[in-house]
């Protein structure tokens, strides 16, 4: 019987748990999927679990991104230097550095914090209908959950900052190229593919997976001061409410609706750059 973490479904058999992220209307970043996670890794470091997989119920989206409109309405902050992660940044990068071996299947778009969120797991399985983005800049910020600390890890630095400046989409096809996605895998059989995949992880000696995650994690050493920085950069372009008038064009030329995201997003792009 699957368990409910706020907007996840789990379920555990075999040292593999598959989390299926059903979060009406359209798959947010908010609080309530950070809450969830959460009480998911409570569940999952304390459990048998030695992979999990998560996949999305939605037919659009894997994750949309941050709640724009949660944002504006927040009230606006004077700027303090950051001396830790934002929460979600955390999260994730609790996740990232888990024993646990993380893999996402992506049969949709995942932009803003919902593609940071892909970049904290380990690997990341997508199909043709896979979009990626990070489109923060445009509004006047910058990615602030891990996306421009892991990026320049994942991507390189002229990549990464591509992606970042442009707010472009990027289609599976080049993701894969440049190491966004793992593999590119025809829809039919993304599924059976990542399955696959994981069983196989999950039937290895738990002990000797986590410690190749932990040396692996050492190699690259640690990314906290890099999320730091990314926190505080985030609170100074804030701070002066100059993100307000891009997320509100955003918001006005159709961003965060269903229609808008998956036909229009070059023009809301470009719209959220004509003030």
């Amino acid at each position: 019987m699957p368990v409910t973490h706020g907007p996840m479904r789990l379920a555990v058999s075999s040292g593999l748990a598959v989390v299926t992220i059903d979060h009406p209307p359209t798959n947010l970043v908010d609080g309530a999927f950070i809450v969830g996670l959460i009480s998911l890794l409570d569940e999952l470091e304390a459990g048998n679990a030695r992979v999990v997989v998560f996949r999305s119920a939605d037919p659009d989206f894997f994750l949309m991104h941050g709640d724009v409109r949660s944002i504006l309405a927040a009230p606006r902050r004077a700027y303090r230097p950051a001396s830790t992660p934002n929460v979600a940044a955390a999260t994730f990068e609790r996740l990232s550095t888990s024993p646990l071996v993380s893999i996402g299947l992506i049969d949709g778009a995942a932009r803003g914090g919902g593609a940071e969120f892909l970049t904290c797991l380990d690997f990341r399985f997508g199909t043709h209908r896979t979009v990626l983005g990070q489109p923060e800049v445009t509004m006047g910020i910058l990615p602030g959950a891990g996306g421009t600390a892991r990026l320049p890890r994942l991507l390189g630095r002229s990549r990464a900052l591509d992606v970042i400046l442009t707010g472009r989409d990027v289609k599976a096809e080049e993701a894969a190229q440049i190491g966004w996605l793992d593999a590119l895998v025809p829809g039919a059989r993304i599924e059976a593919h990542t399955m696959d995949f994981a069983r196989r992880i999950a039937a290895m000696p738990a002990a000797s997976v986590a410690a190749v995650k932990r040396v692996v994690d050492q190699s690259l050493t640690s990314i906290t001061p890099t999320l730091i920085a990314e926190t505080d950069a985030y609170g100074r372009l804030t701070s002066d409410g100059l993100h307000e008038g891009p997320m509100r064009r955003f918001l006005e030329a159709g961003g965060q609706t269903r229609e808008g995201e998956t036909a229009r997003m070059d023009a809301i792009v470009a719209a959220m750059l004509e003030g």
